[in-house]
């Protein structure tokens, strides 16, 4: 899995406070120096006001100001399972690698069983992997052996049957159907950082799928450099809450 940035709204925590300044102030925000702008606000620089009110901002739970700033992100080598629960959030934005135009007719078998095609679970390898709704997953040694070796053979012959179908003439977009859900997949999505917010309870908490959770931490993670006030806000205060920010 990778996650790269691929473009950002530039300086974004000026626009969040232009923005939420705006619903307080009698001059025009478009035509008032920023400096102007954040004037009566606490902090000795520019950095430091910005980071006072974005604090004040998201401590109270004034959220609509960082509907402003956009991020778009690429994403590299997710399960088809983990690309159908991140699709739910339907004020995200998404271009996903489709399958019907992309055929994987060169695809050497050993690949396939080394996970350069399909993404392998922890669970498949790992004898003490507990998964949700398990009280216990452990198992022997040569059970997990086992388990391992039939998820392997598995996704080999399904990758073999696609390769088949296609040489025998099946369109890529019928002969897709017989490949598994952990499928690895590229997708582009899109979103404002009040929307990231969101993902990240829903996708990075205790309970999220292990696959989901890595790939909206790698997210956070340049989330964080990209708006660093908001998101280290957000991590030292909000992230983990029981009651989630509502989209």
């Amino acid at each position: 899995m990778d996650v790269r940035l691929l473009e950002a709204t530039s300086d974004p925590e000026r626009l969040v406070c232009q923005a939420a300044r705006n619903d307080y102030m009698e001059p025009y925000v478009g035509e008032t120096p920023f400096e102007e702008v954040m004037s009566g606000i606490e902090g000795e620089t520019l950095a430091e006001k910005k980071e006072t009110l974005i604090g004040r901002l998201l401590g109270q739970g004034h959220f609509g100001p960082f509907e402003h700033p956009h991020a778009t992100f690429a994403i590299k080598g997710v399960s088809r399972s983990c690309m159908a629960q991140l699709t739910r959030h339907r004020h995200v934005s998404f271009d996903v690698q489709s399958m019907r135009y992309v055929s994987f007719d060169e695809v050497d078998p050993a690949d396939v069983r080394e996970g350069e095609m399909v993404v392998v679970p922890p669970s498949a390898s790992d004898p003490d992997w507990i998964g949700r709704n398990q009280k216990t997953g452990a198992v022997d040694e040569a059970t997990a052996e086992r388990r391992e070796q039939v998820f392997r053979d598995t996704i080999q012959r399904a990758f073999e049957s696609y390769q088949d179908l296609l040489e025998m003439g099946m369109p890529p977009e019928d002969a897709r159907y017989v490949l598994p859900i952990g499928s690895k997949t590229n997708i582009v999505m899109s979103m404002n950082a009040r929307m990231l917010m969101h993902v990240a309870d829903m996708r990075a908490a205790g309970d999220a799928q292990w696959e989901i959770r890595e790939m909206t931490e790698q997210v956070l993670q340049l989330a964080a450099e990209w708006c660093p006030a908001t998101f280290e806000y957000y991590s030292e205060h909000l992230k983990g809450r029981k009651n989630r920010l509502a989209p």
